[in-house]
């Protein structure tokens, strides 16, 4: 009798019945496994396991329909493991608790448990612990699935006893050898022309799942004479929504891409990957802050219209709304991306930050102190202190920092934009403060 939680034996009722071209074509042999060649290549990680004949847990990171489940099940088969599959969406501690005590109860009989976790990310700490002891004495080998970072979804005690192993999504090449492999299963070609074949790999984004359900529902159009084209089959499809989660990795993979684009002076990426976060549905005053942040972090002093700029297409989304207002942004982006760069207030201050942590409690000179009473004149405070403006030049050239503290040097600015004057007066008060402090 199989475990609760096994993968169904299939009975010869359901072998009848019809299955989806997804499960047909599942790869029966690791080395039929599409586009992850950098994982269970002989080079690769798993590939090198399997050769020394050892299997440590691991952690599938990767997105949807790029063959995480497939893999594991194939692991499985390959070192003779008992595969129990069971996912974090439906189950909970008394479900593991089953899984454990039946994993336990086969080791006892001479047999390991593969035991794989789909959605591994959505159990709490607590679940994830509870792993942890079984891990360590061999009852079972962990394989989870997740599509979100495990750095971030993922305990620490877990991760430093299981491998994360990266799986990429399918290329465009590895879509066409699927597709291939679907002909050859179905038994004839797509009805279609050389372009609607490239939208429709286009459409699966990478996703081998979608690409096989979308061939599928092809195949089953009996109205279809000849070959569709690329703007038929568009309006037959439904294109599929790009991946991306206002919340998870991809929302930090993209906003880095923005900005880092901007960085970089390149404005054709820059507008690029705003399409593709708003497209995506990320919120435009989340935006309109990163594309601030960005004028503040990156531009800095080398433009002192780029921060204005971003406010006010800030402030002409929020009267516009969408979708007129996202022009708005749009425009900051490209004044941004174009704009001269400097990060030298950025790192002045983080340099002066870093300072004042060192030297906190040092008080400032005698001679810069305010001084309201007359204990405070007696005690020196305000003597000596040299009125900018009285003296030559409208500058005095005094110390302004702690006496027992050597002078500090923050702000450099760079020879590039508005910050080529500023480096000009900041060498000019230089010249003038060694005159001063010589005679």
């Amino acid at each position: 009798m199989p475990d609760l939680f096994d993968s169904a034996e299939t009975s010869p009722a359901a072998s009848d019945a019809p299955h989806p071209l997804a499960d047909r074509l599942r790869p029966r042999r690791l080395a039929e496994v599409i586009g992850q060649d950098h994982l269970l290549g002989a080079d690769g990680p798993v590939g090198a396991m399997l050769a020394g004949g050892s299997l440590l847990s691991m952690i599938l990171w990767g997105p949807p329909g790029v063959g995480k489940t497939t893999i594991a099940r194939l692991l499985a088969a390959e070192t003779d493991l008992h595969f129990v599959q069971i996912s974090a969406v439906f189950s909970g501690v008394a479900e593991l608790k089953k899984v454990f005590d039946a994993a336990r109860m086969r080791r006892g009989n001479g047999r390991g448990t593969l035991l794989f976790v789909d959605e591994i990310h959505r159990f709490n700490k607590a679940q994830q612990d509870s792993f942890l002891p079984y891990m360590e004495d061999g009852t079972i080998h962990l394989i989870g699935a997740t599509t979100e970072n495990p750095s971030f979804e993922l305990n620490a005690a877990l991760l430093s006893r299981a491998q994360v192993l990266v799986l990429e999504r399918l290329k465009l090449a590895d879509l066409e050898l699927l597709t291939q492999r679907a002909e050859s299963e179905l038994g004839r070609k797509l009805p279609l022309d050389g372009a609607a074949r490239e939208i429709l790999l286009e459409m699966a984004d990478g996703d081998g799942r979608a690409l096989l359900n979308l061939i599928e529902q092809i195949m089953s159009w009996k109205d279809v004479s000849g070959r569709l084209d690329g703007e038929t089959l568009t309006c037959r499809l439904m294109r599929r929504a790009a991946k991306y989660d206002k919340g998870g990795d991809e929302h930090y993979n993209l906003v880095s891409a923005l900005h880092k684009s901007v960085r970089g002076s390149d404005p054709d990426a820059a507008l690029y990957w705003l399409a593709r976060m708003l497209r995506g549905g990320e919120d435009p005053r989340y935006l309109a802050r990163r594309i601030t942040r960005m004028a503040v972090e990156d531009i800095g002093l080398a433009d002192v219209n780029a921060q204005a700029v971003c406010l006010r297409s800030w402030e002409t989304y929020e009267r516009l709304g969408s979708p007129e207002g996202e022009l708005a942004l749009a425009q900051a982006v490209i004044y941004l991306a174009l704009a001269p760069k400097s990060n030298a207030a950025y790192a002045g201050y983080k340099a002066a930050m870093a300072a004042a942590g060192k030297t906190g409690s040092e008080p400032p000179p005698k001679h810069i102190r305010n001084a309201p009473t007359r204990l405070m004149k007696e005690q020196g405070y305000g003597e000596g202190y040299a009125y900018d403006h009285d003296t030559e030049d409208g500058f005095s050239g005094q110390n302004y920092f702690p006496e027992a503290m050597k002078r500090g040097v923050y702000y450099l600015p760079v020879d590039r934009g508005f910050e080529r004057e500023l480096k000009k007066r900041l060498d000019y008060f230089a010249r003038l403060r060694s005159r001063r402090n010589r005679a």
